[in-house]
């Protein structure tokens, strides 16, 4: 900056402090923000016109240079994330991804050319070239029936010795172990259970479940930032991350997860319909059917076969059920009972009147009787013989 007389009028001096001058142009100098602390007096004598006459301007230099270090720090949080599996989930998650900036590529054994290229998705078929575009991060997202094949398929050589595999599947221990046999030491694991689908979080994520354990990471900063800019996705979109292990996941999965889908497939083989006489709780049955069948049937095979918990949990169901059966029958029975011995002296005190009466009450009898039989592998004896005493009375 310089000064100008503004004629033979009023005047304006600018007189610069320690900010160095290069002939007519003021220069930074390297001196960055230290100009502006020693910002130049400006004395305005008399009246009149101001006329300044810029030819550096030192403030711009600090935004400009904070703008270009935060794109370029932006720039390095992007991920570049490889999905093996771009059926149902993997595209739900595609999509998600995109949304948050990061570069996405997939393959899959159906060629899904048209849903990538909807979603700006390089897509591939071919394992060594989907490896060679070294992918910060691989997500697995198969089918836990075809998991073993589709990890000894992948060329693991062809990627950074540094690249991050997660695993997403519905089931933790056995993935974590197949893992574990399979990957090169070199490769970091993240095993991870977004406890959502394509259904149940198809608006938000908010508040719903994300499981994960860092099996195998690297100690340098650059893989432990990966993990977090990775896990940074679900944390951002509102989800409840837990941190726990594979086993204690299976566990507790095993009493939750698999059992909502079983009873959400006994439910759907009932042909459960909507009705306008519908309950609050029948409605929510009804959904309960549509978010689990809606699942293939693979993934519910998944979770029984795969976690060793899910045969004890089914086997707490049958006998559950059995248990309140029993109970609903027994105190038929009961009641049953108690109007046949009532029958009994109103049939001797009313023959004619009661013969209707009696015979519906030994046809309720015998249904409780049946299931005595066939619940404990014995006839009731007091009860076969006070049918038998109805049934002559009857005739």
């Amino acid at each position: 900056m310089r000064s100008l007389e503004a004629g033979p009028g009023p005047s304006a001096v600018l007189h610069p402090h320690p900010c160095q001058w290069s002939g007519r142009v003021l220069v930074a100098g390297g001196m960055g923000r230290r100009c502006l602390r020693h910002r130049a007096r400006l004395r305005v004598e008399g009246r009149g016109r101001l006329g300044l006459e810029v030819f550096a301007l030192d403030a711009a230099l600090p935004f400009d240079y904070e703008s270009r270090m935060q794109e370029q720090l932006s720039q390095q949080r992007k991920l570049k994330i490889g999905i093996v599996g771009f059926g149902k989930f993997g595209q739900f998650l595609a999509k998600r991804l995109v949304q948050h900036g990061h570069q996405v590529l997939a393959i899959s054994r159906t060629p899904y050319f048209d849903e990538a290229a909807k979603l700006g998705i390089q897509f591939f078929t071919d394992a060594d070239d989907f490896c060679e575009c070294h992918p910060d991060v691989v997500v697995v997202s198969t089918s836990i029936i075809s998991l073993e094949s589709v990890l000894l398929s992948l060329p693991f050589q062809r990627l950074k010795r540094s690249t991050l595999v997660v695993d997403v599947l519905s089931v933790k221990v056995f993935p974590k172990q197949l893992f574990l046999r399979t990957l090169p030491p070199e490769l970091d694991l993240l095993c991870t259970h977004p406890m959502f689908g394509p259904d149940s979080g198809q608006g938000t994520w908010e508040g719903l479940n994300f499981m994960f354990e860092r099996v195998r990471i690297g100690d340098s900063p650059e893989r432990q930032q990966r993990v977090q800019e990775f896990l940074k996705i679900f944390e951002v979109e509102g989800c409840n991350m837990i941190e726990m292990t594979c086993e204690e996941h299976d566990k507790k999965a095993a009493s939750t997860q698999f059992i909502t889908h079983t009873v959400g497939r006994v439910l759907g083989a009932m042909d459960l319909e909507s009705t306008n006489l519908d309950t609050k709780g029948y409605q929510s049955l009804v959904n309960l059917v549509n978010n689990t069948t809606n699942d293939s049937f693979d993934l519910y095979y998944g979770l029984f076969m795969y976690n060793q918990n899910a045969t004890e949990e089914l086997d707490r169901l049958e006998r559950a059920f059995q248990d309140v059966k029993t109970q609903l029958f027994d105190q038929l029975h009961g009641v049953l009972r108690e109007q046949l011995f009532h029958l009994g002296d109103e049939v001797a005190q009313e023959p004619a009147n009661t013969q209707t009466g009696a015979s519906l009450s030994a046809g309720r009898f015998e249904a409780a009787r049946r299931h005595s039989e066939n619940s404990n592998g014995h006839v009731d004896r007091e009860g076969e013989a006070s049918k038998s005493s109805v049934e002559g009375t009857s005739t």
